[in-house]
């Protein structure tokens, strides 16, 4: 499905990661054995990443990167944001999710609160569809995104699961966004397409050697496993549907994938950054990532590589920059454009 978007844009970005970052050599010196093949370019896990603690929330981690981001923008967060949206990949508490802990810790009481839990990888685009909806109708004027990814610390961290491939190039981090209705700097949205599979909805999901549930009490670590029936048809997929939904928006928009400036995605791996690109034929400069230094940063990448891309200088007036991902095993896939 494909959105055109009234007039909102990104005014701002922010990203947190948290702790010092932990390098390779970290593992190395545990005990971890790299083979030959995970010593080569594309499947060496990243350098560095960084863990949460116990103790961190992930609303303290939105609270670490979206406070400085209003500081710069001079504007604030209670008097400017009405609508709040999270995605929150482990949230802290079982049933309110974080955007009520969020709106707390940042002094703001929005009209409108929403954790969008099942967009997973994507969610950054799935959340400019709905901010975009929400100002289209005149229930907002600001909106605050957050994505937070903070199971590497939590989960694959845990003895057992932390020499695991998945285990070993996850990282932590939170990215945000402000958005403004009739913004005339920044981002302005263009356009947003995305694409539901339900089918694939559990191929993915939380596991333990036992089989018992994650709610139940029992001595297995929990884990997070892709169906190995399906994971080769999850691998094409995946490398499939991104460069689609691009080509798609692109149509929408009016613009050709060889003018991207700026491409950016989520970033599970070496192997998948390089066939998206390689199947846009965009060259590697102009796929933006943060894998080497942050890992495998699952919602939080576009938005953290977002806000890196704008500190670094790497994104420029007038360029046109597009991102996007797919979420689990495909069930969600989703690409936007801006114009910087």
């Amino acid at each position: 499905m494909a959105v055109s978007t009234p007039a909102v844009g990104i005014v701002g970005t922010g990203s947190y990661l948290p702790h010092e970052p932990i390098d390779l050599e970290h593992y190395l010196a545990a005990g971890l054995e790299l083979s030959p093949m995970d010593r080569g370019p594309l499947f060496r896990p990243p350098q560095r990443r960084h863990h949460v603690k116990p103790g961190d929330r992930a609303s303290e981690l939105i609270e670490r990167a979206a406070l400085p981001m209003f500081d710069r923008l001079g504007l604030d967060p209670a008097r400017h944001v009405d609508l709040l949206l999270t995605n929150v990949l482990l949230p802290d508490d079982l049933f309110t999710g974080s955007g009520a802990d969020t709106a707390h810790r940042l002094g703001i009481a929005p009209r409108t609160v929403l954790d969008v839990h099942n967009g997973g990888c994507a969610s950054f685009q799935y959340m400019m569809e709905i901010a975009a909806t929400f100002v289209g109708a005149g229930r907002a004027r600001g909106v605050l995104v957050a994505n937070v990814q903070n199971t590497a610390g939590q989960i694959f961290e845990q003895d057992g699961n932390r020499f695991k491939q998945h285990s070993l190039v996850a990282g932590d981090g939170c990215g945000v966004a402000y958005l403004a209705a009739g913004a005339e700097t920044g981002g302005r949205l263009l356009g947003v397409r995305t694409r539901n599979t339900p089918s694939t909805a559990r191929d993915i999901g939380m596991a333990t050697d036992d089989g018992r549930h994650y709610w139940e009490s029992g001595p297995s670590v929990l884990d997070v496993r892709f169906d190995p029936a399906v994971t080769k048809d999850t691998v094409e997929f995946g490398n499939r549907i991104v460069p689609e939904l691009v080509r798609e928006l692109a149509d929408e928009c009016g613009f050709d994938v060889a003018d991207v400036d700026a491409f950016i995605t989520n970033q599970p791996n070496r192997i998948f950054l390089r066939n998206w690109r390689t199947e846009l034929d965009i060259e590697e400069e102009r796929h933006l990532n943060t894998y080497d230094r942050y890992g495998n940063l699952y919602g939080a990448a576009v938005p953290v590589t977002l806000h890196d891309a704008v500190t670094r200088g790497r994104i420029a007036p007038g360029d046109l920059v597009v991102t996007a991902g797919f979420a689990h095993a495909g069930d969600f896939a989703a690409a936007c454009a801006f114009r910087w």
